[in-house]
């Protein structure tokens, strides 16, 4: 893993731990904030921007790492599936896409937030180019041929 594309990475806490275990790991972090881009944004490699925007944003790609955690179920659904084909295209290895549905017993911020039921999700990203590999994880369909038969879902 050398590259890393955190989208709506907030005052990029990921960075700090990635470099723990890869030092020359090239992160780069997208976020809606201004006061993130402000405060850490120079010291973080963090943009502004979200996941609707990453098609306008200067985002070399692609990257082997993709995280977007605790953000798709607060993206109204035309911005989810546009940004869903951005991140696609900028993907060579595995989108970590932690989120929660209507089937999820959560507590806590919930203004925003859409309750969607998995299909949604699971619908929206296969016809975005992704296939599962298990726990919150996705690779690009022309990956999924690499993989061992257990590893992805519905293979």
């Amino acid at each position: 893993m050398r590259t890393v594309l955190d989208v709506g990475c907030g005052e990029g806490l990921w960075a700090a731990a990635l470099r723990r275990e890869r030092p020359r790991i090239r992160y780069v972090g997208i976020d809606p904030s201004a006061y993130v881009v402000q405060r850490f944004g120079a010291q973080r490699n963090i943009r502004q921007g979200d996941i609707a925007s990453l098609a306008s944003l200067d985002v070399a790609g692609p990257f082997d790492l993709i995280l977007c955690n605790d953000v798709l179920h607060y993206v109204a659904a035309p911005a989810l599936h546009a940004g869903m084909r951005s991140l696609v295209e900028r993907l060579r290895g595995v989108a970590y896409l932690g989120l929660f549905t209507s089937a999820d017993d959560i507590e806590g911020d919930l203004e925003g937030f859409f309750r969607r039921p998995p299909s949604f999700y699971r619908d929206a990203f296969a016809a975005a180019g992704l296939r599962t590999v298990g726990m919150h994880c996705w690779i690009p369909k022309q990956l999924a041929h690499d993989r061992a038969a257990l590893e992805v879902s519905g293979a």
